[in-house]
């Protein structure tokens, strides 16, 4: 049975980029966290640093646009989904 990826989460600061890539094997990026602990593909460790999806775009190979854009993608849907959900009323 295969283990689920774990991460840490990276707080956005204002300014500061989204997207996370491994240096090592620049061929993961994930949106504001990190896996641990380590790189799933090159098993690197705190090799990540932050980049904008157009910086990306600018350098990355098409796989890691590819997973940089998916990840920036998924973020979104998220926070649009958490912005979405009313708050859950307590009735006591």
């Amino acid at each position: 049975m295969a283990s689920k990826q774990a991460f840490w989460t990276v707080p956005a600061k204002d300014g500061e980029p989204d997207l996370w890539v491994c240096m090592s094997c620049l061929n993961e990026a994930f949106c504001r966290k990190v896996p641990m602990p380590a790189c799933p593909t090159c098993h690197g460790v705190s090799t990540y640093e932050a980049f904008t999806l157009a910086a990306v775009q600018d350098w990355g190979t098409a796989e890691l646009i590819a997973k940089a854009t998916a990840a920036q993608r998924e973020a979104e849907a998220i926070t649009a989904a958490a912005s979405a959900t009313p708050p859950v009323e307590s009735v006591q």
